[in-house]
């Protein structure tokens, strides 16, 4: 039976997200076509300028996304107090970017309305600024658009997503990095790629180059972060009130490396002596990261966390159990019931 989506999405719980949609063609985004010699690697770039697009029009943060053949990833953070300070007018100008037939006129026109036009128009743009803060209408805003495209493009028509999208929300900090890893090195664990530079269309591409671009045009040792996706936090030149991922960049790009490095040669390995202080800092056992990352989307299912952050979940949620506890126990340290 499918899951309410209140009960995945519960931003009382936490603002982070890990979402994925799956088409139901093989056609999408698959590279090469075999039987048709048709290439639709073009329909990644698709996706990723529309996840842009979006996250300067919503108040929800990009912190990584994956592109791949079938499917996608998205990690988001959904900044409810950004969509709190938007004025009505911002509200109406930013569902007009989307959805031009609206009521938007009646205000950016600046024609008069009747108390009872007001009262209505008032609830309208409650119901944007909400909608605009929501990520089921993020990913419609999405898939709806990339659907049409791409059914305008193969000649057809029917569904093109595989249904809703599904939705793992991240409780603490530990299972973000957890997630963001996974998310990254997608490309490198399906053997698209041999390392995170090849990645293509993954947002851990977009940080390295923004990185290495900014080594050879600064002498700040510090990269300036690609203004799209919410950057990490620990940053000396940054401001103390824009919002950021609680991690380092730098010890975040050499955690992601190494873990790909040792995904693709297919071994265990030891964890060197620089990465693991990254990984006990999130009280995360460090002989269980490799296997949390490999398996991360079937050995949790909507939640991740702590032990304890999946229990406190579960009880604001009426539910006594949720899948994960087990996976919970062993990743991370010093835990208690």
């Amino acid at each position: 039976m499918a899951t309410a989506r209140h009960c995945s999405i519960h931003l009382e719980s936490t603002p982070y997200y890990h979402v994925v949609s799956r088409c139901v063609r093989r056609s999408f985004l698959c590279g090469e076509d075999p039987i048709t010699g048709n290439n639709f690697d073009h329909r990644k770039q698709w996706l990723v300028d529309r996840i842009k697009t979006l996250g300067d029009i919503f108040s929800i943060n990009i912190c990584a996304y994956a592109a791949m053949s079938n499917h996608y990833h998205l990690v988001l953070h959904v900044d409810l107090g950004q969509a709190k300070q938007w004025t009505d007018r911002e509200v109406i100008q930013r569902w007009g970017t989307l959805f031009t037939k609206s009521v938007a006129a009646l205000i950016v026109d600046g024609q008069s309305l009747t108390p009872r036009q007001k009262e209505a128009v008032d609830l309208q743009v409650n119901t944007w600024r909400e909608r605009l803060s929501d990520i089921s209408w993020f990913m419609r805003c999405i898939n709806e658009p990339l659907a049409r495209l791409a059914n305008q493009e193969d000649h057809c028509t029917g569904r093109f997503w595989e249904g809703r999208f599904k939705s793992q929300a991240l409780l603490d900090e530990g299972a973000l990095l957890t997630c963001m890893a996974y998310v990254d090195l997608n490309p490198v664990r399906a053997g698209i790629s041999q390392c995170l530079e090849d990645s293509d269309f993954t947002s851990i591409q977009e940080r390295i180059q923004a990185y290495q671009q900014n080594q050879k045009n600064s002498t700040d040792k510090y990269s300036e972060q690609p203004s799209q996706l919410l950057p990490f936090g620990a940053h000396p030149t940054q401001d103390d009130d824009q919002m950021t991922l609680p991690m380092n960049l730098i010890d975040y790009l050499t955690l992601v490396e190494w873990t790909g490095q040792a995904i693709r040669d297919d071994k265990k390995g030891a964890i060197p002596a620089h990465i693991t202080p990254i990984l006990r800092r999130l009280s995360i056992d460090e002989s269980q990261w490799l296997n949390s990352v490999k398996h991360f989307h079937s050995r949790f299912y909507r939640m991740i966390g702590q032990l304890h952050t999946l229990q406190q979940a579960c009880r604001t949620m009426g539910q006594s159990w949720v899948k994960g506890f087990s996976a919970a126990k062993a990743l991370y340290l010093n835990q208690t019931n």
